[in-house]
């Protein structure tokens, strides 16, 4: 592996940068952090006009000429601006799985639509009392002719608010083993009998509980065969676990970084001049380019037409942990600073927060961050088992 740092993007960024400055609006970062909705429809749709979101995608699923580069730096630096895609994140997960498992009908009517940016795709795996256990699924799908009724509920359905449809895992059959009677599907968050209820999170981010109460959805959208989600589920997974585009710009330590060069320490002098300061610092700037270069290897097997399974988790493991150590560190670091928040929709920085507050909303967000895509313990289960080939630890469901 070549260790030199290149930027296979640089010959787009003036590109991006000049599209960023004329499309995104300064108000949709605020907007973002006072509402806890980390999507933007109007931003969403713009992307789908412009053809940016099907950059790279078949043509015969409504693909683009857009070259997936340009794209790619313009995701990144609408990251880099303080805004969040994770309705595109969600979409481009379901709409890949759904290339990849789905009938042609299915591909047909939903893949071109939201590479539009006229679907927005969002989650619907986890359910009140099984927790990161989505095999525990209790919702029922039960068919009639050519739908099938579902019914029950599901927890932390984030964007639901703001999406098209939901991708449904449901009981299809209770007569086996609970890995072996699910099905996925793609519902309406329109349909009748639908229910969607705020959520809202320690790390501001505003999610919801869904509720489905005899929702008819067509077999026609049933995404894999019958009593066969576990393994779309595998499939989906694998486009969950670190094939994002992780944003541009400096990342939060080298904020910090350059803030402590010009921070008073406590011995009167400059914080960074600080050597333990330094190392720690060091030791996080070594987390995120591990997290860097693991995510690069999953993106890598994916574009070769591989699938990324062992390497998604090994990747999604590595960052979610330091993740959570980032901001405990990076807490300590800047004291009694770090406690101090920014109250959006009063003005960004408001309290003399460093940084407008990001240390301190790091650490509250990172909590979740072990838990959803799976948690760390399942990650380290299947590394375990299919990467080291260890015993399994946990009975065959």
């Amino acid at each position: 592996m070549d260790f030199v740092e290149s930027d296979s993007l640089a010959q787009f960024r003036t590109a991006a940068r000049e599209w960023a400055d004329e499309h995104v609006d300064p108000g949709w970062v605020e907007l973002e952090h006072a509402t806890g909705t980390h999507h933007n429809p109007d931003l969403h749709a713009l992307l789908g006009r412009q053809g940016l979101l099907g950059a790279g995608w078949p043509a015969a699923y409504g693909g683009t000429d857009v070259d997936p580069g340009l794209a790619l730096a313009v995701f990144q630096e609408i990251g880099a601006r303080g805004l969040r895609m994770d309705g595109w994140v969600t979409t481009e997960m379901v709409a890949r799985t759904i290339l990849a498992v789905a009938t042609e009908e299915a591909r047909q009517a939903i893949v071109p639509a939201a590479l539009r940016g006229e679907v927005v795709i969002v989650l619907g795996y986890t359910e009140p009392g099984s927790g990161s256990d989505v095999a525990a699924a209790r919702m029922r799908a039960v068919r009639d002719g050519d739908e099938w009724v579902v019914n029950g509920s599901k927890m932390f359905t984030s964007t639901a608010h703001v999406a098209t449809h939901v991708f449904l895992l449901a009981r299809t059959n209770t007569e086996v083993a609970k890995h072996r009677g699910l099905t996925l599907f793609l519902a309406r968050l329109d349909a009748p009998g639908v229910e969607v209820q705020p959520v809202h999170t320690l790390g501001g981010q505003r999610t919801n509980a869904t509720f489905y109460s005899d929702v008819r959805v067509p077999d026609a959208m049933r995404i894999g065969d019958v009593d066969g989600g576990w393994g779309v589920m595998r499939v989906a997974l694998v486009h969950e676990r670190g094939t994002a585009p992780a944003p541009g710009g400096p990342t939060l330590v080298q904020r910090v970084a350059a803030w402590a060069r010009h921070a008073p320490g406590d011995d009167g002098g400059v914080l960074f001049d600080d050597p333990a300061v330094q190392e720690e610092l060091a030791r996080l700037a070594v987390d995120d380019e591990v997290s860097r270069l693991l995510a690069l290897k999953v993106r890598w097997v994916a574009s070769t037409g591989g699938m990324p399974g062992i390497e998604g988790s090994m990747a999604k493991l590595w960052s979610s942990e330091a993740e959570q150590r980032r901001g405990a560190v990076l807490t300590d670091l800047l004291g009694e600073q770090a406690l101090l928040r920014v109250e959006h929709g009063t003005g960004r920085g408001s309290g003399g927060a460093p940084l407008d507050g990001a240390v301190e909303w790091a650490y509250r967000k990172a909590p979740v961050s072990t838990i959803y895509g799976g948690t760390s313990e399942v990650q380290r289960e299947i590394v375990a088992e299919r990467r080291l080939g260890l015993p399994r630890s946990r009975p065959a469901g």
